[in-house]
């Protein structure tokens, strides 16, 4: 029996799809390419229209290459619109969000004719037939109440993913105007931080060095759980991310954590005094703050919690606790409805004012069911007026990460190996990445998920840090599992 799963979207996303594979790994399934696997599973987003459209031309596409495959799509998209899915040739079922807890179980029913195992809990489809709607030959499981969206069971480990994501919250609170995502993930949920510290030292003890940490609204991790573990019934503090990163870095010797995208308002000053006290060291210096538009006006029509003076002061408290080297990232929107050029310039000139390392460019996508899907109905930006946008905002993008880079010309800095590609490997070079988040060419050959000491020697033409190794490689810290075999 095999699988294949195709990712689609954000990192949170990703731990999705990632959570589902070792599952079925764990279950005995191979892993095979779409025109070989028995069942492929397609995880998707909704937060574009080109993201839905990729999306069914990916599970058109699958379907043609092989007809007996058994599609099972799931993620935001089938959150979204399940019955829609449902229709597309190949699907045999779809799993919204709502119940992604089942994915596996259901993948492994569809890529074994639903002969049982043991190994992956089992919800049986014949059960679940009635959920299907009429017209529909695809079982469907999805609702609005998320009860079963937690894929917390799947341990992460170093494997074909050196630094995974271990997703420690899900859905949002916020109501941006532009967003589907709390129609798609429900409302704010947190993985317990006893479910975490457990995870995050099984991952330690498998040989993991580097752990990434994602969510869809990560910063507001702990608001909903009860109190802190342990403490006094009088003070019932409620556990937030700064005191979950300090249990971890108290209790476990993760080498490296690194954080994913966090809402500008939610790096909160404790949670920056962590990049002064651990930055470069077991907490990565790299921060990825959602901007979106540097108009003031365009931020209130989007129901942003901040104004770009907020923005820049954090930026700013960033770069005063973990130095210079920080590489900084955002999201940027082009084109929302009604964005004047002057209040499109306002953005240009916020860029401009600031150390970006890199941007993610998003034209504006009206979602259905959203407050900018009627602004968009009686404001729309011309569609050439946007694309001058996207052109203006990829330029200043390109610029900002050369300059970034180029300061690290010369210099040292750690970095973790990868797993390279086979036409990089065959030029004897390693993909790797550095602490603070720069893509790597390594000249030399390492296997994956070795910490490194580096030294920048140049740029490649697409970008990369080229580098030669500043120091002897360490050598590779047995796993748990390993000690105990040689004992």
């Amino acid at each position: 029996m095999s699988f294949h799963v195709e990712h689609f979207g954000c990192r949170a996303a990703r731990a999705d799809g990632e959570a589902v594979s070792n599952a079925l790994l764990a279950a005995g399934l191979s892993e095979r390419s779409p025109a070989a696997a028995d069942v492929v599973v397609v995880n998707t987003c909704s937060v574009t229209a080109e993201a839905d459209r990729a999306a069914r031309a990916f599970i058109r596409r699958a379907h043609r290459l092989n007809p007996a495959a058994r599609i099972l799509v799931t993620g935001c998209y089938a959150q979204r619109a399940p019955g829609e899915l449902a229709t597309l040739p190949g699907v045999a079922a779809v799993v919204g969000n709502s119940h992604k807890a089942f994915a596996p179980s259901v993948a492994l029913q569809l890529a074994s004719a639903d002969r049982p195992s043991a190994s992956v809990p089992i919800v049986s489809v014949q059960s679940l037939l009635a959920s299907s709607q009429p017209g529909h030959h695809a079982l469907i499981l999805a609702d609005d109440k998320f009860a079963h969206s937690f894929l917390e069971e799947t341990q992460a480990v170093p494997g074909a993913q050196t630094r995974p994501n271990l997703k420690i919250q899900e859905g949002c609170d916020n109501r941006c105007s532009f967003c589907v995502i709390p129609q798609t993930r429900g409302s704010s949920r947190s993985l317990s931080a006893e479910a975490v510290l457990r995870q995050v030292s099984t991952f330690v003890a498998a040989g993991g060095n580097e752990l990434v940490f994602s969510g869809i609204n990560l910063g507001r991790w702990g608001r909903d759980l009860a109190s802190v573990p342990g403490a006094p019934l009088e003070s019932m503090p409620r556990p937030t991310l700064p005191w979950l990163v300090r249990q971890i870095f108290n209790e476990t010797s993760l080498p490296r954590l690194r954080l994913s995208s966090i809402e500008p308002m939610d790096w909160d000053a404790e949670l920056i005094s962590l990049m002064d006290e651990f930055g470069g060291d077991r907490l990565a210096r790299h921060a990825h703050l959602p901007l979106q538009s540097g108009s003031d006006a365009v931020l209130r029509r989007m129901h942003r919690r901040y104004r770009p003076w907020h923005y820049t002061e954090k930026v700013a408290a960033l770069l005063r606790a973990a130095g210079p080297d920080l590489t900084l990232g955002a999201d940027v929107m082009a084109g929302f409805p009604g964005e004047t050029d002057r209040e499109f310039e306002e953005t240009l000139e916020l860029i401009r004012s600031l150390p970006f390392g890199y941007l993610h460019l998003f034209p504006f996508s009206p979602r259905p069911g959203t407050r900018a899907w009627a602004l968009h109905a009686t404001q729309p930006v011309p569609p050439a007026v946007v694309e001058e946008r996207m052109a203006a905002l990829r330029m200043l993008a390109a610029e900002k990460s050369a300059t970034h880079r180029k300061r690290f010309i010369g210099r040292d800095i750690d970095a973790i190996t990868l797993h390279t590609p086979p036409a990089l490997a065959s030029l004897a070079c390693t993909t790797a990445l550095t602490e603070n988040f720069l893509p790597v060419d390594l000249a030399g050959q390492l296997p994956a998920n070795r910490l490194i000491r580096l030294r920048v020697t140049g740029l490649t033409p697409d970008g990369a840090l080229q580098a030669v190794l500043a120091a002897p490689v360490p050598a590779p810290v047995p796993a748990a599992s390993q000690l105990l075999a040689m004992r």
